[in-house]
């Protein structure tokens, strides 16, 4: 007898609270022939907090690509199978796109258990616009790179959601100071539905003190949301204070830094800054 196809649930799971996770979860978890998980220990110990006992097969970033075609043949094999990560909802930020991608194309049924995200969970308490956001995941993390990436989305309207690392959310705070501005309003979310959630609200400048002055700060999970630039905000800084700053800055310190240091007291973008500080050792380069 050939069995019909097997279908793919892609299953929200909890983000810190195990109480989030839907009956709807539970119930898929529960009928899955096999569960692909992120991290098969972290998964394990979720089974084992609601006596669920099934097979797991590892499906993280490093594996997906030889993983796929294993479970497209269980798939179609008749199989279902439950794909989760180690917290939230599969594929963002996560892996299982390859998965997902794979299964549709070869007409496999693909149905969403919805549930918890830190993404949404942080929109929905950070106060700031939820209308238009758009999620940038984890920043690089060599600050060069860092900062060439936040210069590109120095101007973006809509609300930035971000996932960082304990470890360098100062730095990145800093960075986002200079590059969008230090009176940009922001909201670091630490530790979403967990014992010690936090939520840290103020300007980028604020945040970055606050960061180096709360031992708790750089600590846990964290999700960053910036406010969007807001319309006609390159033209919202005094444009001769920026320029006088500048020029000041920069017959002591070299152009980055200059910029730098320029954007957080006017609150101008680095990259506005950096083209002024730039352009001005420019001049004196090519005068007589």
């Amino acid at each position: 007898m050939v069995k019909t196809p097997g279908g793919l649930q892609v299953v929200a799971t909890p983000i810190g609270n195990l109480a989030d996770l839907s009956a709807r979860a539970r119930a898929a978890l529960e009928a899955a022939d096999v569960i692909a998980a992120e991290d098969t220990r972290h998964t394990l110990a979720l089974l084992k907090a609601f006596g669920i006992d099934k097979p797991l097969i590892s499906l993280h970033g490093h594996n997906e690509t030889q993983r796929v075609p294993q479970l497209i043949a269980r798939l179609e094999a008749g199989e279902n199978v439950a794909l989760v990560s180690d917290a939230g909802t599969p594929l963002l930020s996560d892996p299982g796109f390859q998965l997902v991608q794979r299964a549709a194309q070869a007409g496999i049924a693909v149905h969403t258990i919805p549930g918890p995200s830190a993404i949404t969970a942080a929109l929905a308490v950070a106060g700031l616009p939820t209308d238009r956001f758009c999620f940038e995941g984890f920043l690089p993390a060599r600050a060069a790179q860092r900062r060439a990436a936040l210069a590109g989305l120095a101007h973006e309207a809509r609300t930035l959601v971000f996932f960082e690392a304990p470890h360098r959310i100062a730095a990145t705070l800093s960075d986002m100071a200079a590059e969008f501005g230090a009176q940009r309003l922001g909201v670091v979310a630490r530790e979403l539905t967990k014992l010690h959630e936090t939520l840290y609200r103020g300007t980028l400048q604020e945040l970055t003190m606050r960061a180096a002055a709360d031992e708790n700060f750089q600590r846990g999970e964290i999700t960053l949301v910036v406010h969007g630039a807001a319309s006609g905000a390159a033209d919202s800084v005094d444009a001769d204070q920026l320029r006088r700053t500048v020029d000041i800055l920069s017959k002591e310190l070299p152009p980055g830094r200059a910029a730098a240091v320029a954007a957080q007291l006017t609150g101008a973008s680095r990259a506005a800054a950096y083209a002024l500080a730039t352009r001005g050792a420019a001049g004196e380069d090519e005068a007589p």
